[in-house]
């Protein structure tokens, strides 16, 4: 008979595709996949996978066993967070994803829950790709977006707004009266979605050259602030930098609620209500 660990594996390996990613996802290496699925390939007498060109394949079988292991999966998950909500103590460890411009505009009021909660073993995952918090890739997240989500409860804690921001040494040499095609832009790669910032120049700006495309807000923030070009950034990270100042110019129509999210079944859990009311605190009050 197939254990758990059996299930897991072929629910990874279908998740991600391949050997070497769901190896990584699931913290052993990639030939102890390889011989785990040979494993479970030859107990049930039938493939799980087709091996094409393209990656792995799920066989009728192997369906099967993805959606046993998924519905397994949900309740063994439900069931620690049930667990952990009864746990009384402010302690242990607490997983929260936060996307990388967030931590960089607010890492004081994580410092400061640290402090307050020694207790706590903080983990801060930051990533502008969403985790699964139904899969307990994190316990909390910290998210921009219009809508949390229907599986996941929580607070919108402010509007974030986008301005236009350049160092203060490119303004004094460019000029603040100078037309924004006049000045070095810096712009999206396009695994970032670049569409819009690009629609935008050539309306407000036709002409402007990209001097550099980033992939992250934080290496835009750190190109912006050395003088490569200027760029759009979330108004509490622009405000908060004396090396930067505001060309006065606004991203409308692209402003995202912020929020702080968990899964209905971690709302008691002491440590994850201890940090939700933190934070929450700290970032409607800035």
């Amino acid at each position: 008979m197939l254990d758990w660990d059996s299930f897991r594996t072929v629910l990874e390996v279908a998740r991600h595709g391949t050997l070497t990613r769901a190896a990584a996802g699931l913290g052993v290496t990639r030939t102890t996949v390889g011989r785990h699925l040979n494993h479970i390939e030859t107990t049930l007498g039938v493939p799980v996978f087709h091996r094409t060109p393209n990656g792995l394949e799920l066989t009728t079988a192997g369906q099967e066993l993805v959606d046993t292991a998924r519905r397994v999966e949900t309740e063994l998950l439900a069931s620690e967070g049930r667990a952990l909500a009864r746990d009384p103590s402010l302690s242990g460890k607490l997983r929260v994803s936060v996307m990388d411009m967030v931590f960089a505009g607010f890492a004081d009021v994580f410092a400061s829950f640290v402090a307050s909660h020694p207790g706590v073993e903080l983990t801060v995952c930051t990533s502008d790709v969403y985790v699964s918090l139904s899969r307990r890739e994190a316990d909390v997240a910290i998210r921009l977006g219009n809508a949390p989500g229907d599986h996941l409860v929580g607070r919108r804690v402010r509007r974030v707004e986008f301005e236009l921001y350049a160092s203060r040494a490119l303004a004094e040499r460019v000029g603040l009266d100078r037309p924004l095609s006049a000045w070095p832009w810096l712009g999206w790669d396009d695994r970032q979605g670049s569409g819009v910032l690009d629609e935008w120049l050539t309306t407000h700006a036709p002409g402007a050259r990209v001097a550099m495309r980033c992939s992250s807000v934080e290496v835009a923030h750190r190109c912006i602030r050395q003088g490569v070009g200027i760029l759009f950034l979330p108004r509490f990270l622009g405000e908060s930098d004396p090396a930067l100042v505001s060309l006065g110019v606004q991203l409308d129509g692209q402003g995202r609620d912020l929020w702080l999210l968990t899964l209905p079944e971690l709302t008691g859990t002491p440590r994850v209500r201890a940090f939700l009311d933190h934070v929450y605190g700290a970032f409607t009050t800035r």
